[in-house]
């Protein structure tokens, strides 16, 4: 993929970026560390990976812990699949190494 993922349909990019982040993810009714949260554990059930590494960042970066990934991802390998956790997880540990965080 390319440097920007939006370089083929801009309209996307628009919309990712003013709708999706500059409104829903901006409206009062949840805090960000719970939209994250929702979206990590969407993002794994639905078995969506390349996704998943952005929203993972956002979500450590939003506040949630390396243990409460590591629990959330475990709790969902009993209703999305283990596969789907296992992947899941692989993406959590990139990630974390990305940021120089600790992985074991």
């Amino acid at each position: 993929m390319a440097d920007d993922p939006f370089a083929l349909s801009p309209k996307l990019g628009e919309l990712t970026s003013d709708v999706l982040f500059g409104d829903v993810w901006e409206r009062p009714g949840l805090p960000k560390r719970d939209r994250s949260l929702i979206t990590v554990a969407a993002l794994v059930s639905l078995y969506r990976p390349e996704q998943l590494v952005g929203h993972l960042h956002r979500a450590l970066d939003n506040g949630l812990t390396r243990d409460e990934l590591v629990e959330a991802i475990t709790h969902l390998a009993f209703y999305g699949g283990w596969p789907t956790a296992v992947t899941a997880l692989s993406r959590l540990e990139e990630v974390l190494e990305s940021r120089g965080e600790e992985t074991a």
